[in-house]
C-alpha cells in the first residue's frame, strides 16, 4: 500500500480538496479528505486523443518514456503510417512493442491503406483485414476515415469497413477537412463520430452541433488551437486535445500539458480544460484508463500547479513511471522491420523537358496541411524546367520506394532553400521519398542518401551532407528520444541554414504528398488536384 498526498482535482464533480490517495495492487483503494501542507495537485493523466506515434520517429516504447514526463499516460494511436509500409504486420509490431511498457497505448485499425488509389503504398488493408483487426481486443476503434469521398459516394469497400466497426461496437474516427452542409450530415450518419481536421471555428461549431466530437489539434505542423479553442467553454464535454503528428524535438519539450497551459492562460475554466484533456477521450473510446475514482486503476499525475501543469510524478497502474525529472520506463529490445526496394537514381531522372510558359505550383503554408494551387512563370534552362531560387519556386520530387519507377516531379513555393536539397522517407501517407531542392544534382544526391540508408531524413549542401537514418519501416528510429531529438534538431537547423523559412520544414515536407488534403499535392504517380480528386499537369 502506498499513500500519495496533495490537492486532489475531482474534475467530474468540479472540486479541489486537500487529501490523500491510497494505492494497492495497482488500484485506488481509497481517496480521503484530510488536511496537510502539500501544495501540489493530483489529477487524472493526460490522454492524446489522436496521434500517429510514428511521426515522433520513435517506436512506442521510446515514445512512452518521454510522454510520461509531460503527464501523458495514454494515447489513442492510429498506426496508419507503418500500416502503409508493412500492412497488418506493422500494426502488430506497434501493439506488441507498446504492450511491453506500462504506458496505455490504444491502437486503432487503419481504415485507409493505401490512403488513395492515386499513389503507391507498401501494403493494402482491405475490409477482410479490418474484420480480423476489429475482432482483436487490442484494437479499440476504426481509425480516421480519410476517404470521405468514398463515404459520400457509397463505396462498397469503405462501407464494409465501417460496418465491421459497428458490428464490434467500436467507435469510428473521422477525417473531413472543410466538409460542411449536407455532405457532412451524410458523413456523420454513416456512423463517424470525431474529427480532428477542422481549421475554422465555424466548421468546428457545425460539426459539434451535428453531434460530432471535435479534437483540437496542435502538432508540429498542423496547428488549429487558436482557431478552435473558443469552442471549449460551451462544448467542453465534446472536445478533446490531440497532437496528430509530433516530431521528436517537440515531444522532448511538451505534449498535451502545453495545450492545457495555453487554454488556461486564455481564461478557460480549468475543469473544462481538464475534462477535454483527461476525461473525454477515456469515455469516448472506452479506454482502460483510471479517472481518479475509488476502484479505478491508479493512473494519475502530480503537477506543480494548474497553470503550467509541470509534471512532478506520473503513475500508471499504481506504478511510478516518472519521478522529478527521471523517466522510469524500461528499455525494450526489438527487431527492425522494413520495406525498401528501390535502386539509386541518376541526375537525368529528375529532368523535365518543357517549353511551357507557365506552371502549376504547390504553395506550402506554414503550420497547415492544406496547400494552395498557384500559377507561376516557368524557368527553363536547356529545355529543362528548373528551380528558381529568386522567386522561391523549387523543384520537388516523390520517388516510389517500393519498386524502381520514374520519379514524379512538381514545383513548390515557400520552402525558401537557396542551396542544396532536403529529403525524407516520411511522406504521408504512403511514405515514398520526398525531396525539394535548388537543382537536379542536389535533389538526386539527397534522394540517393535516403535510398542508401533505406529510410531517413537528410539535408545536402554544396560541401556537406547529413542524414538521420530511420531503419524501422523507413519512418522510425531504433534510437532513444534524446538521441533522435538532437539529431533531428541539428538537421532542422541545417535545412534552415540552407535557407528554409518554414517553422518545421521536414514536417511540412512530409505532408506534401498527402493527397486527401487539398488543394495541390504530389504523389509518386504525378501532380494531384485534391479539390477535384484527379491528376493534373505541371504545365499550364
Amino acid at each position: 500500500m502506498k499513500t500519495i498526498q496533495g490537492q486532489i482535482v475531482d474534475i467530474q464533480n468540479r472540486t479541489i480538496f486537500s487529501g490523500s490517495i491510497l494505492v494497492e495492487n495497482g488500484k485506488i483503494k481509497a481517496i480521503k479528505k484530510e488536511e496537510h501542507n502539500v501544495k501540489h495537485y493530483i489529477l487524472p493523466g493526460f490522454v492524446d486523443a489522436h496521434i500517429h506515434i510514428e511521426s515522433s520517429m520513435l517506436v512506442p516504447s521510446e515514445f512512452a518514456k518521454i510522454a510520461v514526463k509531460h503527464g501523458t499516460i495514454a494515447t489513442v494511436s492510429d498506426p496508419h503510417e507503418i500500416a502503409n509500409v508493412l500492412g497488418v504486420k506493422g500494426v502488430e509490431f506497434m501493439i506488441e512493442n507498446g504492450k511491453q511498457t506500462p504506458f496505455k497505448f490504444n491502437f486503432g485499425a487503419p481504415s485507409c491503406v493505401p490512403a488513395t488509389t492515386f499513389e503507391s503504398a507498401g501494403a493494402v488493408i482491405n475490409s477482410d483485414d479490418i474484420k480480423t483487426l476489429m475482432a482483436n481486443p487490442d484494437i479499440k476503434y476504426l481509425a480516421e476515415m480519410m476517404n470521405y469521398p468514398g463515404v459520400l459516394f457509397d463505396d462498397s469497400e469503405v462501407l464494409k469497413k465501417i460496418e465491421w466497426a459497428k458490428h464490434y461496437n467500436k467507435p469510428i474516427d473521422g477525417h473531413a477537412p472543410g466538409l460542411r452542409g449536407e455532405d457532412l450530415t451524410k458523413y456523420i450518419n454513416a456512423g463517424i463520430t470525431t474529427d480532428h481536421e477542422c481549421f475554422t471555428y465555424e466548421e468546428g461549431l457545425e460539426k459539434l452541433q451535428k453531434g460530432m466530437k471535435v479534437l483540437i489539434r496542435e502538432g508540429s505542423a498542423a496547428k488549429n488551437f487558436e482557431a478552435l479553442i473558443d469552442l471549449l467553454p460551451k462544448h467542453y464535454q465534446n472536445i478533446m486535445f490531440c497532437s496528430d503528428d509530433k516530431h521528436p524535438d517537440d515531444l522532448l519539450l511538451h505534449h498535451i500539458n502545453k495545450l492545457c497551459a495555453r487554454a488556461v492562460a486564455k481564461g478557460n475554466d480549468v475543469f473544462n480544460v481538464l475534462q477535454a484533456a483527461c476525461i473525454n477521450p477515456v469515455k469516448h473510446y472506452n479506454l482502460d484508463v483510471g479517472l481518479l475514482n475509488e476502484g479505478d486503476t491508479a493512473d494519475f499525475i502530480v503537477v506543480e500547479d494548474l497553470k503550467a501543469f509541470k509534471t512532478l510524478q506520473t503513475y500508471i497502474n499504481g506504478e511510478l513511471v516518472f519521478d522529478n525529472g527521471t523517466s522510469l520506463m524500461p528499455h525494450i529490445n526489438f527487431e527492425n522491420l522494413n520495406n525498401f526496394n528501390t535502386e539509386k537514381k541518376q541526375i537525368s531522372d529528375f529532368k523535365v523537358e518543357s517549353q511551357a510558359k507557365n506552371i502549376r505550383v504547390i504553395e506550402a503554408l506554414d503550420g497547415e496541411l492544406v496547400t494552395n494551387q498557384i500559377l507561376a512563370e516557368a524557368t527553363i534552362e536547356h529545355g529543362n524546367l528548373v528551380s528558381n531560387t529568386q522567386t522561391d519556386i523549387l523543384k520537388m520530387t516523390v520517388v516510389n520506394r517500393y519498386k524502381n519507377d520514374t520519379p514524379a516531379i512538381a514545383f513548390i513555393k515557400n520552402f525558401g532553400l537557396k542551396e542544396g536539397a532536403i529529403a525524407s522517407s516520411v511522406g504521408h501517407d504512403s511514405h515514398n521519398i520526398i525531396a525539394v531542392g535548388v537543382d537536379d544534382e542536389a535533389i538526386c544526391k539527397a534522394v540517393n542518401l535516403i535510398i542508401e540508408n533505406k529510410g531517413g531524413i537528410c539535408a545536402v549542401s554544396n560541401t556537406k551532407q547529413d542524414v538521420v537514418p530511420l531503419p524501422v519501416a523507413g519512418i522510425m528510429s531504433d534510437q532513444n528520444a534524446e538521441t533522435i531529438g538532437k539529431a533531428y534538431a541539428k538537421l532542422d537547423q541545417m535545412a534552415k541554414d540552407l535557407g528554409a523559412t518554414l517553422h518545421a520544414p521536414y514536417m511540412t515536407l512530409s505532408f506534401m504528398a498527402l493527397l486527401v488534403i487539398p488543394a495541390l499535392k504530389l504523389s509518386d504517380k504525378g501532380l494531384f488536384d485534391g479539390s477535384k480528386f484527379e491528376f493534373t499537369n505541371v504545365e499550364v
